[in-house]
């Protein structure tokens, strides 16, 4: 999972796919921030469609690519949790700050992966890392 982790820190701008609640795929800008107790830690809002999207159909898939050309897809079934350690530990983002102000803002969602696992290749011609 360290590599993964760190692969996520590296390119910070991920897309998060779903399948919309009109049944059509929808991909998304994402951030991840943290990783904590072996789970992959991302945030929204519960207004936004991608929660809604989510609630209905919680598995997704990010996808990254680094300056250098290799990429990260890392799939996984959502699991948001109601965490004020995680919520806290996110006020340390200042884009995620700026946002919710504190974390006990009633839209401010955390979720988790849960069985997270995808690859990490590249055009290199190596066996890409498979998790």
């Amino acid at each position: 999972m360290k590599k993964v982790i760190e692969f996520l820190q590296q390119n910070p701008v991920q897309y998060l796919a779903t399948v919309g609640r009109d049944g059509k795929a929808k991909c998304r800008p994402f951030m991840f921030v943290l990783a904590k107790d072996n789970k992959l830690w991302f945030s929204t809002n519960n207004t936004k469609d991608v929660y809604k999207d989510m609630q209905k159909n919680p598995y997704i898939e990010i996808s990254i690519a680094s300056p250098q050309y290799a990429w990260l897809r890392l799939n996984g079934k959502v699991v948001f949790e109601e965490n004020k350690e995680i919520k806290e530990a996110y006020m340390n983002n200042p884009i995620i700050k700026s946002q919710y102000k504190t974390a006990d803002n009633p839209i401010f969602k955390v979720f988790y992966l849960e069985n997270p696992h995808g690859t990490i290749a590249d055009f290199s011609g190596k066996e890409p890392y498979v998790f």
